[in-house]
């Protein structure tokens, strides 16, 4: 793990993979929940995903070496899928995308707060420190309008989701980093998909009495390949690449991605928050994952062998 000395450049690419995929998961939710119950969205997506990595799974062994290891495999995915999938579900029935964004971006904060209380003081630094920062104000410029903070009982009830559900993802890193580090990646996240979609499935069940729309089943499909499948693959290799505090920060620009997305495909207006907002959430990412260094450190080479 590279942890303590920054970002290399095969983590900068792995950032940017998860900033994109799991920016475009709010908008494949939004569309999914009109027609889907959020149990169903949850044993979907995770069932989906899968049956997408199952093959692979199959093919490496990693399934079997990570069902040696099951406890801590079933305690990331009721961490980082069980609670959180279901939980924004159901916030994006009440919330806009752009308050959510701004919730789940506080995952980096809890994160840092995490690794002071494991004993990590490496995130005092004053650049990181205020890399973070910088970040999530950044985020509120972003997101930052009129009503954006609702004072319905239903919506406060849905920020306090999105806050335990941001929470729950700063807290899975450390359990891959700590307790999966030895396991196939691959391995772990079939598992724990099939083990929370069969979890879910009676519930899924027994809340969806409507045909869902085409608009709907296509965003489902969505999320299960490329938002669960895919994510996580890259999740765990930026995890193992750059360490628990610092692989978060991609949630800061998922709030941009989503806003872009959202003009591209859906015409909706660039604000003037996104222009000066996000200028700031790249330079606090910077910060904070680099400590304010210039040149990209560079991937440690193996040692000659000797002929």
């Amino acid at each position: 793990m590279n942890a303590q000395a920054g970002f290399t450049r095969k983590g900068w690419i792995l950032f940017a993979v998860m900033a994109f995929v799991w920016g475009i998961t709010y908008l494949f939710i939004k569309e999914a929940v009109h027609s889907i119950t959020p149990p169903a969205v949850v044993a979907g997506r995770t069932l989906l995903g899968g049956l997408v990595l199952l093959p692979f799974a199959l093919r490496s062994g990693a399934l079997k070496a990570a069902w040696k290891h099951w406890p801590w495999v079933l305690a990331f995915g009721v961490v980082e899928m069980a609670g959180p999938f279901l939980l924004l579900s159901h916030a994006e029935t009440q919330l806009p995308s752009g308050l959510t964004g701004l919730l789940v971006a506080t995952v980096p904060l809890f994160a840092v707060i995490i690794a002071l209380l494991r004993g990590d003081r490496t995130a005092l630094s004053p650049v990181r420190l205020g890399g973070l920062l910088l970040g999530f104000a950044g985020v509120a410029i972003v997101v930052a309008g009129p009503g954006l903070f609702p004072h319905e009982p239903a919506s406060v009830f849905a920020i306090g989701e999105i806050l335990l559900t941001a929470l729950l993802y700063a807290i899975a890193p450390f359990i891959i980093a700590h307790k999966l580090s030895d396991v196939p990646s691959i391995g772990t996240i079939t598992l724990a998909l099939f083990a929370i979609g069969i979890g879910y499935l009676p519930a899924a069940l027994l809340t969806q009495n409507e045909l869902p729309t085409v608009r709907s089943a296509v965003s489902l499909l969505l999320l299960g390949i490329i938002c669960t499948a895919v994510a996580f693959v890259a999740f765990f290799a930026l995890i193992r690449e750059v360490g628990p505090v610092r692989a978060p920060l991609f949630t800061y620009v998922n709030p941009v991605v989503a806003i872009v997305l959202g003009t591209v495909f859906l015409s909706e207006p660039i604000t003037s928050g996104l222009l000066f907002g996000f200028p700031v959430i790249i330079a606090g990412c910077w910060f904070a994952a680099t400590g304010g260094r210039l040149r990209t450190r560079k991937e440690a080479l193996p040692p000659p062998q000797m002929p």
